[in-house]
């Protein structure tokens, strides 16, 4: 959206952590401009998370639906010039946001709608067969130059 970051985040503020009923209820009632749009957004969202429960048979319950994040990023900047007293010319810069929703179902474990609706997901990673090794010590027997240096300097 063309809309500064900074701005687009007080509105996104307002509604992180909330339920989706209470959300839209209070974009209704905010005096942003960005406000309208991230009303259209968030329906979008609950739109999806239907689509997902009845299209998809994943077990979604769409009254416990909640705001689980809200993002504001930088998009790409777009740079202008403004006519300036004796031909001179001042620059400024036009701001993009790029706005994230992620919805999530009260209740239920860390897997959330936007998780299952294409997000990231975090894979907790198994250790695999490889050693790895700590800091500190090294192994009995096994003592390399640079772990004499780091002894010699500390007491």
């Amino acid at each position: 959206m063309r809309v500064s970051p900074q701005k687009a985040r007080l509105v996104l503020d307002l509604i992180k952590g909330r339920r989706v009923e209470d959300a839209l209820n209070t974009l209704v009632f905010t005096k942003k401009r960005v406000a309208a749009t991230v009303e259209k957004l968030l329906r979008s969202a609950v739109e999806n998370a239907n689509y997902l429960s009845s299209e998809k048979n994943i077990d979604v319950e769409l009254d416990n639906l909640y705001v689980k994040s809200a993002v504001a990023n930088d998009g790409p900047r777009m740079k202008r010039i403004r006519p300036a007293p004796m031909g001179r010319a001042y620059r400024y810069v036009r701001r993009i946001a790029h706005i994230e929703l992620v919805l999530a179902e009260r209740g239920k474990s860390r897997e959330g709608v936007a998780n299952v609706a294409g997000g990231k997901t975090d894979v907790a990673k198994t250790p695999g067969k490889g050693r790895t090794r700590t800091r500190g010590k090294a192994p009995a027997g096994k003592s390399s130059k640079s772990n004499r240096k780091k002894m010699v300097g500390a007491k």
